[in-house]
């Protein structure tokens, strides 16, 4: 995963009091490893804020501008938790009851929308494609993705 972190370029800084992605700047914040009780939710973390960093308008191009608790803002946090747990199961990482629960949270906010699901999913596969994309060939798996 380290691979992916390094070649995606988007800057990631470690240390910060919170998780996020900064769409303005292009930059990610993570808290340093050692906050987590388990070191592979670090990298969980990381894999959600750059599903965020894909949205970027020189990568996939996805509205980013929605506020914390808008329709537009649960929509980016479902289509980044899914890209997060697809390339989980793509790396072989086990998915956690996290991703589930964050998932259904922001679909509660959806509610109305019968299709938010469908259309999180199929941005969220191209998300991960395209991070996978950045993988070494022999990270990829059978998974026939292109590189970058």
């Amino acid at each position: 995963m380290d691979a992916l972190i390094l070649t995606m370029r988007v800057d990631v800084q470690v240390g910060s009091t919170r998780a996020r992605y900064n769409w303005l700047a292009d930059r990610i914040d993570v808290p340093s490893p050692s906050a987590y009780p388990d070191p592979i939710n670090w990298y969980r973390t990381v894999l959600h804020e750059l599903a965020h960093a894909t949205g970027h308008r020189d990568r996939l191009a996805r509205d980013l501008t929605g506020w914390f608790g808008s329709a537009q803002y649960a929509r980016e946090e479902l289509v980044a938790e899914m890209t997060a747990a697809f390339l989980c199961a793509a790396l072989g990482v086990v998915p956690t009851v996290r991703h589930a629960d964050y998932i259904g949270s922001w679909l509660e906010v959806l509610r109305a929308d019968e299709r938010a699901i469908v259309r999180a999913a199929s941005l969220a596969s191209k998300a991960a494609d395209y991070m996978i994309g950045f993988l070494p060939p022999e990270m990829r798996g059978g998974s026939g993705q292109r590189s970058r």
